[in-house]
This record gives C-alpha cells, structure tokens and sequence, in this order.
C-alpha cells in the first residue's frame, strides 16, 4: 500500500531534475469578471514578460470569440512569483488580442496604458490604493460564511475588525491570502473584516500607474485560488444581501506628484471638481449593479449625485483630514464597486484630473 500523499506531488522540488519553469497565464474572461488561466511550461527562468512567449486559447468558449474564428492571443504584461508552486514558477498577468493585433473589446488594459504612457500622465506620478472588498459564501447554498442557512446573523456592529468564533469568519483565507501576496511581490498593504459579517477588505498600493491595476487583478487570482482550495465561494458583487446591510466596494485611494507637493490640496479640490462634472460618465463605468449598493446609506454617497468632503465616508469622494491638515496629500473616490475593473477606474481617474479639460 502507498504512502505517497498528493501533497508530496505538489510540493515536489524541480530544481534537482529540470531548469523548466512553470509559468501560469492568467487572463481575463468575456464578462468582464471571470478570470482564466492556463499553464505553460519554459525552459528555464525569465525576469521580465518581455522574454515570455505570446500563447492563445479558444476564445469561443470563454466569449471572446466565435466558433469559426476562436483564436485570441495572449500578451504578457506583469509576472509574480507563484506562491502555489513556489520555487522560480511564475504567474503572468496577460492582456487579450485578435490575431490581427487588435485587442479585444474585453482587453481594458490596453487602452489604460495609453493613458499612463502619455507624458502629462507619466509625469504627474499617479499613486493608487485600493480598497477591495470581497464576500465569502458558503459553496452549496451562495449564503454568507458564517450565517445560518436561510436565516440571518445579528445585526451589524460586532463584526468590523471584529475578532471571535461569532463574529469572524473566512479568516484562514483572509491570512493564507495576505501571506501569498506578500510571497508574489503585490504591494499588499493590509487587511481587515468588514462591517458584513462574512465580507473581508485587502488593500494593494500605494502602486504607481498601471502596475496598481495588474497588482489587483493578481490578488484577486490569487484569491480565487485560496477560495477554491478552501472550499468557499468569493463574490464580488457590490450588494450580496440586500436589507440592511454594507455592501462591498473598491474604494480608490489616488494622488499625483502635485497633490503631494505644497500646495497639494488646491490641486485636489480642483480635481474633485473634474470628477464631479464628469460623476455620470464615472458611475457608468465604476462597475455592474453599484446602484443596489449606493443609497446614501451604509456609508455611500447617492448614486445621483457627487459629493466630496474632508472626513465624510457618506460622500462620493472623502478627503483625509490629515491631508487637510497639511496642505496636501491623497483623497479616496468612495464610488467605486467591488467588481470594478481597476484598469478602467485607475486610467479613467487620472484621465479626468489630469488630461481633461471641461
């Protein structure tokens, strides 16, 4: 009888036999939302996507393609290393294209990198933070973690930051999540349970530029990942359980070179003044079913309206007060929801406070 256990196949060291190197793809699917991945092996360690080859896959069956014509291409942009297979294994964030080169409606990468290329972009520094907040289901019934079936826990109170048998729960995969992180090199800053019970928050930044998009988009594999092992289910939807209860965003922490330099705050109020005259155009794009999450309650700005003030978690944008107080700093954009897309959010922030002219 064997006693060779699958996890001593998991955890096979390689490098005595083989220099191959295992490198991840990871993409993202047709909804916007979905991520794929799929495993290649190289020939020995890369330090750089530009060394990665460009792969495809089927894209009909993820719809991104037709059936008569299903090849999309896969450009790597940002590697990490795997804290699954460890070693010198890496996961590869990846952008999608039609064979011709185009990129794919669903590739918003491509055209936020435009965006940060551009010199008045580049040269003002964006920093981000996010703040993305996420719920744990149970796997059969999509019910929170820790609440009873059908039914509901207490109301809420005891739960944010909350620690306990009654009013935590999913922490292993919060933990087994930051440490995988920290092990991939993402920029994560933090971790803390949320007002929901059975709803969680990581934050990745300060980032610059796109590399804060490509971060997030990583550590939501890499919680997909956890998740999967772990046997529960991750949702990102902005309002999980509708009633009285938080819902799940991704707040935007941003600041440029000017708002950090004397003076920075002028800077800022002129820039939430841009993002108000553009709040329809931001709203539209800040991420599916945020109307069920911003009522002007559970610490949400209306969705109609923009509003922006020092301390306020009820308004749309929320100025420090220790940027108050000195003069200059960051402000945080409340609006955006959990399963945003942070390439579209990041570029189209930076856009609207630095490249538009009203």
């Amino acid at each position: 009888m064997s006693t060779l256990l699958i996890t001593d196949l998991l955890n096979l060291d390689l490098t005595d036999t083989t220099e191959k190197v295992i490198a991840e793809y990871i993409w993202i699917g047709g909804s916007g939302m979905d991520l794929r991945s799929k495993a290649k092996s190289l020939s020995g360690p890369v330090s750089s996507p530009k060394e990665l080859p460009t792969w495809n896959f089927d894209g009909s069956s993820t719809g991104q393609a037709t059936g008569h014509d299903s090849e999309v291409i896969l450009c790597p942009q940002a590697i990490y290393p795997d804290p699954f297979r460890r070693g010198k294994h890496i996961l590869v964030i990846c952008d999608t294209y039609a064979p011709n080169g185009t990129p794919l409606p669903t590739n918003k990468r491509h055209a936020a990198e435009k965006i940060f290329n551009t010199k008045e972009v580049a040269e003002e520094e964006t920093w981000y933070g996010l703040e993305q907040e996420y719920t744990l289901l149970q796997k059969n019934v999509k019910w929170p973690l820790g609440w009873p079936i059908g039914g509901f826990p207490g109301p809420q109170g005891p739960y944010y930051c909350g620690v306990g048998a009654d009013k935590a729960w999913g922490r292993e995969v919060v933990d087994a999540h930051y440490k995988a992180c920290l092990y991939a090199g993402i920029n994560i800053s933090g971790t803390n349970g949320e007002v929901m019970p059975g709803q969680w928050e990581f934050q990745v930044g300060p980032s610059v530029g796109i590399s804060a998009a490509d971060q997030l988009w990583c550590a939501r594999y890499i919680l997909e990942r956890i998740t999967e092992l772990a046997g529960v289910v991750l949702s990102f939807d902005p309002k999980p359980i509708e009633g009285d209860w938080n819902g799940a965003g991704c707040h935007t922490n941003y600041s440029t070179k000017s708002m950090r330099k004397e003076g920075g705050f002028e800077v800022i109020k002129k820039a939430t003044e841009k993002l108000g005259l553009r709040h329809k155009e931001h709203i539209a794009a800040y991420g599916e079913g945020n109307e069920r999450r911003l009522t002007g309650r559970h610490e949400t700005a209306d969705i109609n309206t923009f509003s922006w003030g020092v301390a306020n978690r009820g308004a749309s944008v929320r100025v420090g007060r220790d940027t108050e107080r000195e003069g200059k700093g960051y402000f945080e954009d409340r609006r955006p929801a959990s399963n945003m897309d942070p390439y579209i959010v990041t570029s189209m922030i930076a856009e609207t406070t630095i490249l538009w002219k009203p």
